[in-house]
């Protein structure tokens, strides 16, 4: 027992310094954020909904912070690589601020809300084929680590569990305040990393 538990401490530490760990654990955050709007209703949905967008929101600055800077200049064919992902985060955004505004009792919600998870889950899949998996190829443990270490500065901007007030009390925020977010994460991100804005 005591092996199987070291073994499994281990494996968050190694996941906390290895970007791309980071990175595929938060496309499972997000897809679990779906099911939970999805599968709720009321204050539980405008809450869950509010918490998927804050980690769409952090998880997309950090990529554009993190990984797609490094595509750009190591992927072969990185520029159009990061031009196609860039393109879908901008008709997530889209789709995502149109959500935003609606009522969660809409009945237009939902089936957009679907299309939302189809597009999303899509461009995850893109990033883990054309972008995660050349990243873990090419790249040392230190840079991994340094990596990781943006990533979880975003992270930190937007919690995937609720926080008793918080969410509640955020609940009718405009996508505004979420662009205000970004910005705070890019901030974030970089000081994380090293750089000055």
């Amino acid at each position: 027992m005591t092996e199987i538990h070291t073994h499994r401490a281990g494996d968050d530490h190694a996941a906390d310094n290895d970007v791309v760990a980071l990175l595929m654990r938060q496309h499972g955050d997000i897809r679990n954020l779906f099911d939970e709007v999805e599968q709720s209703t009321g204050d539980r949905r405008k809450d869950a909904f509010r918490r998927l967008v804050r980690l769409l929101a952090v998880h997309e600055t950090a990529e554009e912070e993190v990984v797609h800077p490094f595509a750009r200049r190591s992927l072969p064919g990185g520029e159009q690589v990061v031009e196609d992902r860039l393109a879908e985060e901008r008709a997530a955004k889209e789709a995502l601020s149109a959500l935003d505004d609606m009522d969660i009792d809409d009945p237009k919600f939902l089936p957009r809300l679907l299309a939302l998870r189809e597009d999303v889950q899509a461009h995850a899949r893109a990033e883990e084929r054309y972008e995660f998996t050349h990243i873990r190829r090419s790249t040392d443990a230190a840079k991994l680590a340094l990596m990781a270490k943006g990533v979880k500065a975003a992270e930190a901007m937007a919690p995937t569990r609720p926080h008793p007030g918080v969410e509640s009390a955020a609940a009718n925020v405009a996508l505004g305040p979420v662009a205000a977010l970004m910005d705070r994460t890019k901030d974030a991100v970089r000081k994380a990393m090293g750089h000055d804005g």
